[in-house]
Parts: C-alpha cells; structure tokens; sequence
C-alpha cells in the first residue's frame, strides 16, 4: 500500500470529484480519477484502486435517484455495455490504452462542440435511437473496463435528449452502478484486486459520503439550463484531458 503523503491527498481529492460529479453532474469529472492517481501509480492500479470506490458511490446514489431514471434508455444502452465489457476483459493485455484515449477524446470534443448546433435528439423509442444507444452502451462499457472513462459515450446519447436533470443523472447513475458491478467479475480473473489496492481503497472510502453529499446538494440549486451547459463543459474538458494523456503517451508532446 502507497503511504506517501501526497498520493493519499491527490488520491482522495480524485474520489471527492467523483463522488460530487456522479451525483450531482452526471459523472463528467469521474474519469478524471484514474489520471490524476495514475501520476503516482501505475494506470491498472488506479482503476483496481477506485473500483470499490465507485460502487460505493453508486450505492448511496442508488438510493437518492432511486425514482430518477430512463428505464428504456438503459434497456438501448445496457446489452452493449455487457459486450464491450467483455471485449475489454479479453483484449486487456493487448489494449494500446493511448490509442483509446485518443479516439474516445476526439469523441468527447466533436459531441461537446455540438452544444452550438441545433439537432434533433435520438430517442430510444426508435429502430435508430435503440441501435445508436447500444453503440454508445458498448463503447461505455469497453471505456469504463479499461480506464473508468465511459461518461463520454453515455452523455453522446443522453444529453441532446435534454431529460429532467434528476433523470438524467439518475440514468447515468443506474447506468454505471450495473456496469461496475458487471466489470468486478473480469477484475477479479485478471488479478486486480490485490490486498494492497483493496487497503487503498479503504483508506480513501471516507471521501465518498462527503463527495456524494455535494452531489445531492449541487443539483438541487442549480437550473436545468446551467446544469446542461456545465455537462457539455465537463465533456469539453475530459476530452481534452483524454487527448493531452493520449498524445503524452505516445510520445508526441
């Protein structure tokens, strides 16, 4: 287990971010997790680490949108979710993690810029809307296995369909709690959950209750139309941040 000082600070300032984001803004700065601890350690061991983590926050959340969701965008997004989870399972050793970030962050930026044109928003009730879901549920899921990064691609189908922002945290939220609990099976087959990260992740588990409660807090005071132009900012950043970790890791910064 890392004991230094400074980890343990960045580390639980990642968990705090997380926690308010997923429960207040729909997750966009979660994905910021991985990155900021994997400046101290390595990438595999900052996912194993805020796994637990983040079912932890999914549980409290569970419970404070337990009314709040889509039902019919989960069932677009969900069965591809299990796909790209399980294509990220199988393909672990051979994955270029840099390349992903590139792609899914050239993604990210494209989507978020897409806030200054007007376009109609895909529905699930649609042949259409249910096939761009499941695209988007599995390039979630394959994301959210590698790196904890699979809010981009839930917001591309969510977002422009402008729910009740408790309903579109709620579906993010429900989204992602059966997507972590999917991912701890694979987690465990390929050894992640050593006892060193799982201690980690307990000593960071007291930033979760506190994270979430600044969630809840946030969403009640914020209007609908802030609330979706602080999202697509949110989306505009991780995309940025994904490009930047993508490029610096292939050498070309």
């Amino acid at each position: 287990m890392t004991f230094d000082p400074v980890f343990i600070a960045a580390a639980l300032f990642a968990v705090l971010i997380t926690g308010i984001s997923k429960s207040g803004l729909g997750g966009g700065l979660g994905q910021l997790s991985v990155p900021i601890m994997a400046v101290f350690i390595s990438p595999v061991a900052a996912a194993a680490i805020m796994l637990p983590i983040l079912c932890a926050i999914d549980l409290f959340n569970i419970w404070g949108y337990r009314k709040d969701f889509h039902r019919k965008n989960l069932l677009a997004m969900l069965p591809g979710a299990v796909i790209g989870i399980s294509i990220g399972a199988l393909t672990f050793s051979h994955l270029d993690d840099n390349a992903i970030r590139l792609m899914l962050g050239g993604l990210s930026l494209v989507f978020a810029l897409t806030y200054f044109v007007q376009q109609a928003p895909v529905s699930s009730e649609t042949r259409w809307g249910r096939l761009f879901g499941a695209v988007c549920g599995a390039l979630a899921g394959f994301t959210s296995f590698v790196a904890h990064a699979g809010g981009g691609p839930v917001k591309m189908f969510l977002l422009p369909q402008r729910l009740d922002k408790r309903v579109f945290v709620g579906t993010n939220v429900y989204f992602f709690f059966i997507v972590n609990q999917v991912k701890i099976w694979p987690y465990l087959w390929l050894g992640q959950f050593s006892t060193d990260n799982l201690n980690t992740s307990l000593v960071l588990m007291p930033a979760v209750p506190l994270g979430v409660w600044i969630g809840w807090k946030l969403i009640k005071y914020i209007d609908a139309e802030t609330f979706y132009k602080v999202c697509y900012i949110l989306l505009f950043v991780a995309g940025i941040k994904l490009i930047y970790d993508g490029a610096l890791g292939k050498g070309w910064l």
